[in-house]
Protein backbone atom coordinates (compact mmCIF):
# COMPACT_ATOMS: atom_id res chain seq x y z
CA UNK A 1 0.00 0.00 0.00
CA UNK A 2 1.05 3.59 -0.61
CA UNK A 3 0.66 6.24 2.07
CA UNK A 4 -1.90 8.75 0.88
CA UNK A 5 -2.15 12.47 1.63
CA UNK A 6 -4.97 14.19 3.47
CA UNK A 7 -7.87 14.55 3.40
CA UNK A 8 -8.63 11.13 4.79
CA UNK A 9 -12.09 9.67 4.21
CA UNK A 10 -13.89 6.70 5.76
CA UNK A 11 -16.93 5.23 3.99
CA UNK A 12 -19.15 2.70 5.75
CA UNK A 13 -21.99 0.74 4.15
CA UNK A 14 -24.99 -0.36 6.23
CA UNK A 15 -28.25 -2.08 5.44
CA UNK A 16 -30.89 -0.15 7.42
CA UNK A 17 -31.22 2.91 9.63
CA UNK A 18 -29.97 1.85 13.12
CA UNK A 19 -27.28 -0.54 11.79
CA UNK A 20 -24.87 2.41 11.71
CA UNK A 21 -25.50 2.84 15.45
CA UNK A 22 -25.06 -0.78 16.54
CA UNK A 23 -21.96 -1.46 14.41
CA UNK A 24 -18.86 0.72 14.64
CA UNK A 25 -20.46 3.94 15.87
CA UNK A 26 -17.62 4.65 18.29
CA UNK A 27 -15.00 4.27 15.58
CA UNK A 28 -16.77 6.72 13.29
CA UNK A 29 -17.12 9.21 16.15
CA UNK A 30 -13.40 8.91 16.88
CA UNK A 31 -12.36 9.45 13.26
CA UNK A 32 -14.80 12.32 12.82
CA UNK A 33 -13.25 14.01 15.85
CA UNK A 34 -9.82 13.55 14.26
CA UNK A 35 -10.98 15.39 11.16
CA UNK A 36 -11.50 12.37 8.91
CA UNK A 37 -14.37 12.87 6.47
CA UNK A 38 -16.99 10.27 7.40
CA UNK A 39 -19.56 8.97 4.92
CA UNK A 40 -22.47 6.61 5.56
CA UNK A 41 -24.16 4.72 2.73
CA UNK A 42 -27.50 3.39 3.98
CA UNK A 43 -28.85 0.91 1.45
CA UNK A 44 -32.53 0.85 2.48
CA UNK A 45 -35.07 3.00 4.27
CA UNK A 46 -35.84 0.37 6.91
CA UNK A 47 -39.52 0.34 6.01
CA UNK A 48 -39.99 -3.18 7.42
CA UNK A 49 -38.60 -2.41 10.86
CA UNK A 50 -40.63 -3.60 13.82
CA UNK A 51 -41.70 -1.05 16.41
CA UNK A 52 -39.96 -2.35 19.53
CA UNK A 53 -40.67 0.63 21.78
CA UNK A 54 -44.07 -0.07 23.42
CA UNK A 55 -44.67 3.65 23.97
CA UNK A 56 -44.57 4.23 20.21
CA UNK A 57 -46.52 1.18 19.06
CA UNK A 58 -49.51 3.19 17.85
CA UNK A 59 -51.46 3.39 14.58
CA UNK A 60 -50.14 6.91 13.98
CA UNK A 61 -46.52 5.77 14.24
CA UNK A 62 -47.13 2.74 12.03
CA UNK A 63 -48.68 4.99 9.41
CA UNK A 64 -45.57 7.12 9.04
CA UNK A 65 -42.87 4.62 9.98
CA UNK A 66 -40.83 5.12 6.80
CA UNK A 67 -40.68 8.87 7.41
CA UNK A 68 -39.86 8.42 11.08
CA UNK A 69 -36.99 6.05 10.36
CA UNK A 70 -35.29 8.68 8.22
CA UNK A 71 -35.81 11.28 10.95
CA UNK A 72 -34.28 8.90 13.49
CA UNK A 73 -31.37 8.23 11.15
CA UNK A 74 -30.64 11.94 10.90
CA UNK A 75 -30.57 12.26 14.70
CA UNK A 76 -28.35 9.21 15.14
CA UNK A 77 -25.84 10.22 12.48
CA UNK A 78 -25.56 13.67 14.06
CA UNK A 79 -24.73 12.01 17.37
CA UNK A 80 -22.15 9.69 15.77
CA UNK A 81 -20.56 12.37 13.63
CA UNK A 82 -21.19 11.33 10.06
CA UNK A 83 -20.36 14.20 7.74
CA UNK A 84 -22.48 12.82 4.92
CA UNK A 85 -25.33 10.34 4.65
CA UNK A 86 -26.18 8.81 1.28
CA UNK A 87 -29.32 6.75 0.80
CA UNK A 88 -28.69 4.11 -1.86
CA UNK A 89 -32.40 4.18 -2.65
CA UNK A 90 -33.70 0.66 -2.11
CA UNK A 91 -36.59 -0.62 -0.04
CA UNK A 92 -36.14 -2.77 3.06
CA UNK A 93 -36.31 -6.42 1.96
CA UNK A 94 -37.69 -7.83 5.18
CA UNK A 95 -36.85 -11.33 6.30
CA UNK A 96 -36.60 -14.38 3.99
CA UNK A 97 -39.99 -15.62 2.86
CA UNK A 98 -41.80 -12.40 3.73
CA UNK A 99 -43.91 -10.45 1.26
CA UNK A 100 -41.44 -7.58 1.41
CA UNK A 101 -38.65 -9.90 0.34
CA UNK A 102 -40.35 -10.35 -3.03
CA UNK A 103 -40.94 -6.65 -3.62
CA UNK A 104 -39.19 -5.62 -6.86
CA UNK A 105 -38.15 -2.33 -5.20
CA UNK A 106 -36.34 -4.15 -2.40
CA UNK A 107 -32.58 -4.30 -2.04
CA UNK A 108 -32.72 -8.09 -2.27
CA UNK A 109 -34.33 -7.89 -5.72
CA UNK A 110 -32.17 -5.07 -7.09
CA UNK A 111 -30.20 -6.00 -10.22
CA UNK A 112 -26.66 -6.73 -9.10
CA UNK A 113 -24.89 -4.43 -11.56
CA UNK A 114 -27.32 -1.59 -10.89
CA UNK A 115 -26.70 -1.72 -7.13
CA UNK A 116 -22.94 -2.00 -7.57
CA UNK A 117 -22.90 1.01 -9.91
CA UNK A 118 -24.87 3.11 -7.43
CA UNK A 119 -22.31 2.36 -4.73
CA UNK A 120 -19.37 2.85 -7.09
CA UNK A 121 -20.69 6.32 -7.94
CA UNK A 122 -20.64 7.25 -4.24
CA UNK A 123 -17.14 5.84 -3.75
CA UNK A 124 -15.75 7.69 -6.75
CA UNK A 125 -17.31 10.98 -5.65
CA UNK A 126 -16.26 10.80 -1.99
CA UNK A 127 -12.84 9.14 -2.59
CA UNK A 128 -12.41 7.16 0.65
CA UNK A 129 -9.15 5.45 1.50
CA UNK A 130 -11.03 2.99 3.71
CA UNK A 131 -14.33 1.20 3.14
CA UNK A 132 -16.21 -0.83 5.76
CA UNK A 133 -18.90 -3.38 4.84
CA UNK A 134 -20.34 -6.55 6.40
CA UNK A 135 -18.41 -9.80 6.31
CA UNK A 136 -18.95 -13.05 4.49
CA UNK A 137 -19.90 -14.95 7.65
CA UNK A 138 -23.48 -14.02 8.57
CA UNK A 139 -24.97 -17.36 9.57
CA UNK A 140 -26.00 -15.94 12.94
CA UNK A 141 -28.35 -13.38 11.35
CA UNK A 142 -28.79 -14.03 7.61
CA UNK A 143 -30.92 -10.98 6.80
CA UNK A 144 -31.18 -10.58 2.99
CA UNK A 145 -30.15 -6.92 3.15
CA UNK A 146 -27.11 -7.67 5.30
CA UNK A 147 -26.04 -10.38 2.87
CA UNK A 148 -26.40 -7.94 -0.01
CA UNK A 149 -24.30 -5.30 1.76
CA UNK A 150 -21.43 -7.78 1.71
CA UNK A 151 -22.05 -8.83 -1.88
CA UNK A 152 -22.47 -5.31 -3.28
CA UNK A 153 -19.80 -3.74 -1.08
CA UNK A 154 -17.13 -6.24 -2.08
CA UNK A 155 -18.06 -5.95 -5.77
CA UNK A 156 -17.92 -2.14 -5.61
CA UNK A 157 -14.49 -2.18 -3.95
CA UNK A 158 -13.22 -4.42 -6.74
CA UNK A 159 -14.81 -2.36 -9.54
CA UNK A 160 -14.42 1.25 -8.51
CA UNK A 161 -10.75 1.62 -9.50
CA UNK A 162 -11.27 0.05 -12.92
CA UNK A 163 -11.80 2.70 -15.65
CA UNK A 164 -13.51 0.11 -17.79
CA UNK A 165 -16.28 -0.49 -15.24
CA UNK A 166 -19.19 1.91 -14.94
CA UNK A 167 -17.64 4.85 -16.85
CA UNK A 168 -20.72 7.01 -16.24
CA UNK A 169 -20.25 6.67 -12.44
CA UNK A 170 -17.33 9.11 -12.39
CA UNK A 171 -13.52 9.01 -12.61
CA UNK A 172 -11.98 5.83 -11.16
CA UNK A 173 -10.92 5.85 -7.52
CA UNK A 174 -9.47 2.88 -5.67
CA UNK A 175 -9.80 2.75 -1.88
CA UNK A 176 -6.70 1.30 -0.24
CA UNK A 177 -8.37 -0.99 2.30
CA UNK A 178 -11.62 -2.91 2.71
CA UNK A 179 -12.70 -3.98 6.18
CA UNK A 180 -15.49 -6.21 7.45
CA UNK A 181 -17.33 -5.48 10.69
CA UNK A 182 -16.91 -8.25 13.25
CA UNK A 183 -19.52 -9.75 15.56
CA UNK A 184 -17.54 -9.59 18.80
CA UNK A 185 -18.38 -12.70 20.80
CA UNK A 186 -15.84 -11.59 23.41
CA UNK A 187 -17.76 -8.38 24.04
CA UNK A 188 -21.10 -10.13 24.52
CA UNK A 189 -19.54 -12.71 26.83
CA UNK A 190 -18.08 -9.92 28.96
CA UNK A 191 -21.48 -8.23 29.13
CA UNK A 192 -23.13 -11.52 30.16
CA UNK A 193 -20.51 -12.11 32.85
CA UNK A 194 -20.95 -8.57 34.20
CA UNK A 195 -24.71 -9.12 34.60
CA UNK A 196 -23.99 -12.26 36.63
CA UNK A 197 -21.28 -10.53 38.67
CA UNK A 198 -23.73 -7.78 39.62
CA UNK A 199 -26.45 -10.30 40.49
CA UNK A 200 -28.63 -9.22 37.58
CA UNK A 201 -30.56 -11.35 35.16
CA UNK A 202 -28.64 -11.59 31.90
CA UNK A 203 -30.52 -11.11 28.62
CA UNK A 204 -28.26 -13.76 27.08
CA UNK A 205 -30.05 -17.05 27.61
CA UNK A 206 -28.88 -20.52 26.66
CA UNK A 207 -29.91 -19.94 23.05
CA UNK A 208 -27.71 -16.88 22.82
CA UNK A 209 -24.76 -18.62 24.45
CA UNK A 210 -25.14 -21.59 22.11
CA UNK A 211 -25.02 -19.18 19.17
CA UNK A 212 -21.67 -17.85 20.37
CA UNK A 213 -20.27 -21.38 20.15
CA UNK A 214 -21.87 -22.18 16.79
CA UNK A 215 -20.97 -19.02 14.85
CA UNK A 216 -17.47 -19.37 13.35
CA UNK A 217 -15.02 -16.98 14.95
CA UNK A 218 -14.22 -14.10 12.62
CA UNK A 219 -10.51 -13.22 12.81
CA UNK A 220 -9.92 -9.81 14.35
CA UNK A 221 -7.16 -7.98 12.53
CA UNK A 222 -7.98 -4.49 13.78
CA UNK A 223 -9.24 -3.28 17.14
CA UNK A 224 -10.06 0.39 17.62
CA UNK A 225 -9.94 1.82 21.14
CA UNK A 226 -13.17 3.78 21.55
CA UNK A 227 -12.85 4.44 25.30
CA UNK A 228 -13.47 8.15 24.78
CA UNK A 229 -16.57 7.43 22.69
CA UNK A 230 -18.04 4.52 24.64
CA UNK A 231 -21.45 6.21 25.06
CA UNK A 232 -21.93 6.96 21.37
CA UNK A 233 -23.46 3.59 20.53
CA UNK A 234 -25.99 3.90 23.36
CA UNK A 235 -26.95 7.48 22.54
CA UNK A 236 -27.24 6.80 18.81
CA UNK A 237 -29.37 3.70 19.36
CA UNK A 238 -31.73 5.65 21.59
CA UNK A 239 -32.21 8.10 18.72
CA UNK A 240 -33.86 5.23 16.83
CA UNK A 241 -36.82 5.51 19.16
CA UNK A 242 -39.17 3.23 17.20
CA UNK A 243 -36.60 0.47 16.84
CA UNK A 244 -35.18 0.26 20.34
CA UNK A 245 -36.96 -0.25 23.63
CA UNK A 246 -35.27 2.18 26.06
CA UNK A 247 -35.92 -0.39 28.79
CA UNK A 248 -34.26 -3.22 26.86
CA UNK A 249 -31.97 -5.29 29.07
CA UNK A 250 -30.11 -6.38 25.94
CA UNK A 251 -29.01 -2.86 25.03
CA UNK A 252 -29.36 -0.90 28.25
CA UNK A 253 -29.50 -3.41 31.11
CA UNK A 254 -26.18 -2.29 32.56
CA UNK A 255 -25.53 1.29 33.73
CA UNK A 256 -23.56 3.44 31.27
CA UNK A 257 -20.67 3.78 33.71
CA UNK A 258 -20.36 -0.02 33.79
CA UNK A 259 -20.71 -0.46 30.03
CA UNK A 260 -17.89 2.01 29.39
CA UNK A 261 -15.38 -0.45 30.81
CA UNK A 262 -16.60 -3.53 28.95
CA UNK A 263 -14.55 -4.24 25.82
CA UNK A 264 -14.26 -0.58 24.76
CA UNK A 265 -13.14 -1.56 21.26
CA UNK A 266 -14.67 -1.81 17.81
CA UNK A 267 -13.30 -4.89 16.07
CA UNK A 268 -12.77 -5.39 12.35
CA UNK A 269 -11.32 -7.83 9.87
CA UNK A 270 -9.08 -6.50 7.10
CA UNK A 271 -10.42 -8.22 3.99
CA UNK A 272 -8.66 -6.69 0.98
CA UNK A 273 -5.95 -4.18 0.20
CA UNK A 274 -4.83 -2.37 -2.93
CA UNK A 275 -1.16 -2.99 -3.71
CA UNK A 276 1.30 -0.39 -4.91
CA UNK A 277 0.80 -1.72 -8.45
CA UNK A 278 -2.95 -1.26 -8.19
CA UNK A 279 -3.62 -4.97 -7.83
CA UNK A 280 -6.21 -6.01 -5.25
CA UNK A 281 -4.98 -8.56 -2.76
CA UNK A 282 -7.03 -10.56 -0.29
CA UNK A 283 -5.62 -9.83 3.13
CA UNK A 284 -3.96 -12.74 4.88
CA UNK A 285 -5.39 -13.86 8.19
CA UNK A 286 -2.15 -15.58 9.20
CA UNK A 287 -0.92 -14.26 12.51
CA UNK A 288 -3.84 -11.85 12.84
CA UNK A 289 -5.37 -13.46 15.89
CA UNK A 290 -4.19 -11.98 19.18
CA UNK A 291 -3.76 -15.43 20.69
CA UNK A 292 -1.19 -16.29 18.01
CA UNK A 293 0.98 -13.35 18.96
CA UNK A 294 0.34 -11.63 15.64
CA UNK A 295 0.09 -7.88 15.37
CA UNK A 296 -3.38 -6.37 15.55
CA UNK A 297 -3.89 -2.95 13.98
CA UNK A 298 -5.16 -0.15 16.17
CA UNK A 299 -6.09 2.15 13.28
CA UNK A 300 -8.19 1.59 10.15
CA UNK A 301 -5.84 4.01 8.40
CA UNK A 302 -2.67 2.19 9.50
CA UNK A 303 -0.09 2.54 6.76
CA UNK A 304 -2.06 5.26 4.99
CA UNK A 305 -1.32 8.38 6.99
CA UNK A 306 1.41 10.68 5.61
CA UNK A 307 3.64 10.08 8.62
CA UNK A 308 3.42 6.28 8.35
Amino acid sequence: MIAVPDPLCLLTVHAHPDDESSKGAGSVALYHAEGVHTVLVCCTGGEEGEILNPALDTPEVHARLAELRLEELAKATDIIGYDEVVMLGYRDSGMPGSEANANPASFAKAPHEEAVERLVAVVRRTRPQVMVVYGDEQSGYPHPDHLRVHEIGLAAFEATGDPGRFPSAGPPWQPSKLYYTVFSVARFREIHEKFLELGLESPFDEGWRARWKEVPADPITTSIDISDYADVRRDALLAHATQVDPNSRFWFGLPPEVMRGIHPFDDYRLAMVAGTDGALVTASMDGARPESGGAVESDLFAGLRPAD
